[in-house]
């Protein structure tokens, strides 16, 4: 587990682009089981987290079309919650940083570390609005 002191500028770094940082399993059973679509970032420490995944996450929604909910859970940190995230992702395999967009409950979209790390935040954020557009 990282400090917290450690990882709040990471966290407040989607935070305060409406993302809602979930810290409990029930939180997340409850976000992704909303109506809707519900984008869950699982946020993390490494690098490609903060060059490419949260900017991409934050860029994305300058859509005409976005997720009903923003959600995030941080690996290393929110141990049941990022578990639980993970749960619903299956079949995918846990990655840091990752992204899923749920419609209903359901998994319809899936960025993971490799679809992540090395590209552009403009890149990231240009696949998940192209998952929006399709099911937002």
């Amino acid at each position: 587990m990282y400090p917290a002191e450690l990882v709040k500028p990471m966290i407040d770094d989607l935070t305060s682009a409406g993302f809602e940082a979930l810290q409990t399993a029930d939180a997340v059973d409850a976000a992704i089981k909303k109506e809707g679509t519900t984008l869950v970032v699982v946020n993390s420490v490494c690098g490609c987290a903060a060059a490419n995944a949260r900017p991409g996450a934050k860029m994305s929604l300058n859509n005409d079309k976005k997720p009903s909910n923003t959600v995030t859970v941080f690996a290393g940190v929110d141990r049941e919650a990022t578990d639980r995230a993970r749960g619903h992702m299956v079949p995918f395999p846990p990655s840091s940083p990752s992204m899923a967009l749920f419609k209903d409950g359901e998994l319809v979209h899936m960025l993971e570390r490799h679809h992540i790390e090395g590209r552009p935040a403009e890149l990231i954020a240009e696949n998940l609005m192209d998952a929006y557009n399709e099911h937002c």
